[in-house]
This record gives C-alpha cells, sequence and structure tokens, in this order.
C-alpha cells in the first residue's frame, strides 16, 4: 500500500514521540502537529487499516514494524537533509521547514547519493 505524504508526516511524528516520552496517544499527536483531534482521529484510523499502527484500549498508539520503516525512512532524511542545509548556511528553522518539504519529495535514489556524499565529510 502507497502512503501519503501526509500519512508519512504522522508516522514520523509518532516515531519522535515515541524517541522522546516512551508512548503516544491521540492527543500528543494533536498538540504536536497543532492538528484538531477529529483530523488526527480520522488520520489514525488510516494508518491502522493500513497496517502501519495499532491502538491498545487505552489509547496508546504504537508502530508496526511497516510504520517503523517508513516513519525511520523519513526521519533521516529528515534529520541529514536539515543537516545539510544548516552546513550550508541555512537558518536551522528555515532549513528544517525545507527539509520537511524535500523529504517526502526526493527519489531514494537521490536521497542515497546525497547521504553518501555528506557522509564523506563527517
Amino acid at each position: 500500500m502507497h502512503i501519503q505524504e501526509s500519512g508519512e508526516m504522522y508516522l514520523e511524528t509518532i516515531h519522535v514521540l515515541y524517541k522522546k516520552n516512551g508512548h503516544v496517544r491521540a492527543i500528543d499527536i494533536s498538540e504536536h502537529m497543532g492538528y484538531s483531534k477529529p483530523s488526527v482521529s480520522r488520520a489514525m484510523g488510516l494508518l491502522k487499516s493500513g497496517g502501519y499502527i495499532t491502538i491498545d484500549k487505552d489509547g496508546s498508539i504504537t508502530l508496526t514494524d511497516s510504520g517503523i520503516k517508513v516513519a525511520e525512512k523519513i526521519y533521516e532524511r529528515h534529520t541529514l537533509l536539515t543537516s545539510l542545509l544548516v552546513r550550508l548556511g541555512v537558518r536551522p528553522d528555515v532549513a528544517s521547514e525545507d527539509a520537511c518539504k524535500l523529504e517526502h519529495a526526493i527519489s531514494d535514489e537521490s536521497f542515497e547519493a546525497i547521504k553518501n556524499f555528506t557522509n564523506q565529510f563527517q
């Protein structure tokens, strides 16, 4: 199943929040992303039916293996692209915002080339 950009954003957010807090609920996602509770609830339903997350009785959201795979891919892209842009002289807030746009559009081939190129300088 192909996941849309918004789904990738939600999965990345779940991943980040879980790493930070050790648990994630819909309200945490809503507050972090600035989205309404109904919007987050709808998205969680779609991600659940797509097999990317599970939701426990208490409302705890957990990434499945396929959800983790997508979340880590997007998070790696965001982190590396932000870092690269900052090193090029872009302000951190602008770099993060631009990386967020790029991370969904860039091909795997181009990202791997950027990753390999930046690894030469570390």
